[in-house]
Parts: C-alpha cells; structure tokens; sequence
C-alpha cells in the first residue's frame, strides 16, 4: 500500500469563471432599459416661426460706493452724503427705471450706510442691490 500524493483530480485550473461577469453586465442591461425611456420623453412641437427681434436693452445699474473712510462715490465719482440726494434725483429724472448697486466696506460705520441708504430712499430710487462678497 503506497499512497498517493497527487490524483488525477487535481490538475490546475484554467477556466475563467464568467459567472460574476454575467451578473455585472446583465444589471447594466436592465439599468440601461429602465433609464433609456426616461431620457427620450420630449413633447415634440411645430413651433409658429416669427420675425427676429433684437433682445431689450440691458441698463447698466449705477454703482454707489462707500469706502473705509466714509467717502460715497457715485461711478468713482466722489460726492459727500448730503450730495448723494440731489445727484441720484437728477439721474432719476433721465432714467426713471434706475437701479442702484451698493458697494460698502466692511470696516465703514454703520451710521454712514444707514444715511446714505436712507438718501436713496428719499431720492425715489425703488431698486437697490447691496453687495457683498460670498465666502
């Protein structure tokens, strides 16, 4: 009696087992099946044709700035707080639709902001933007 240290069972391996494979691509099929109807569901329309038309024209806003110090610029024009009034009334004359942008630096007295905010209240200006930075 001799043993035997290999059978004949146990040759090497070298199928690739496909199983996995399989499994992989037909999950893919079925993602791809479910979605496709998704992405194609567009009304289609006759749309009227029309003559074209030039695009309204954008009005450039009027950059009110307040530096560190206090100093209000109209478009980096320097004018004092009391003046603003008088400055943005006679540009809303010419421009009634007038939209203002609001530059203040972050170190400039509240008071300052507060005053010059309520001028252009008083001046009739209904559209303001104050900007800020995002971080």
């Amino acid at each position: 009696m001799a043993f035997q240290t290999q059978s004949e069972d146990d040759g090497v391996l070298s199928e690739i087992n496909v199983t996995p494979l399989v499994d992989v691509m037909l999950v893919l099929l079925i993602v791809f099946i479910v979605t496709a109807p998704l992405l194609t569901n567009a009304v289609h329309v006759n749309l009227p044709k029309t003559a074209e038309t030039a695009p309204p024209e954008e009005k450039k806003a009027v950059d009110v700035s307040i530096d560190a110090q206090g100093k209000v610029y109209i478009d980096k024009m320097e004018t004092s707080v009391e003046g603003l009034e008088s400055e943005l009334k006679t540009r809303k004359v010419s421009d009634p639709e007038l939209a203002l942008h609001l530059h203040a630096d972050e170190g400039v007295n509240y008071g300052i902001v507060a005053k010059t905010m309520a001028g252009i209240e008083r001046a009739g200006v209904t559209k303001l933007s104050v900007l800020t930075i995002a971080q």
